[in-house]
């Protein structure tokens, strides 16, 4: 019975270990920040898409679409997708307004501010040397960190796998960009 329980818990908990797998795939082969900054743009998005279609799971097919756009930024394609991430964000914002306006204010217009505010933060990044980037990447992942906890704890904006998952992937990559800018 107690492996049945173990084995319950666990499974509970694939959206932290799948942040882990995300995020060590992210990570491998970075040799400076600016390269995943797509990461800081996409972590905005994933819950501006969730305000804007008033569905909490949108944040899924969300990722699904900035996962792809940040594994063909960290391919060797020259691709940035940073910029089309915030395109994006713009006509989500829009789109979210006209649907349903801009209230309750911790939704729509709070989850446009952190993406503007993080959206800049890729762009910085991204145009930074690598060391200002990296640490600018850092900085950003650990805040949205918080958001995520936030997020979590209250239930609101995104599922709670969504935020228990980038949770853990916000973490462990602005850990490993923070090592690979102080050490490089």
């Amino acid at each position: 019975m107690a492996a049945a329980t173990t084995g319950g818990k666990l499974l509970r908990r694939w959206p932290a270990a799948l942040g882990v797998l995300v995020a060590v795939g992210t990570v491998l082969g970075v040799d400076h920040g600016g390269q995943v900054a797509s990461v800081v743009a996409a972590s905005g998005f994933v819950y501006l898409a969730a305000a804007a279609t008033g569905r909490p799971g949108a944040a899924w097919p969300a990722f699904g679409v900035t996962f792809v756009l940040v594994g063909l930024g960290l391919a060797p394609t020259g691709f940035d997708p940073v910029p089309w991430i915030c395109v994006a964000a713009v006509g989500l914002a829009i789109f979210g307004s006209v649907r349903a306006g801009w209230r309750p204010a911790w939704s729509l217009p709070l989850q446009s501010a952190a993406m503007l505010a993080l959206g800049a933060a890729a762009i910085l990044a991204v145009r930074a040397d690598h060391v200002t980037g990296g640490i600018i990447v850092s900085v950003a992942l650990f805040a949205h960190a918080a958001w995520d906890v936030w997020h979590h704890r209250t239930r609101r904006v995104v599922v709670r796998s969504l935020a228990e998952f980038c949770g853990v992937l916000d973490v462990l990559v602005g850990v490993g960009v923070l090592v690979v800018t102080l050490t490089r």
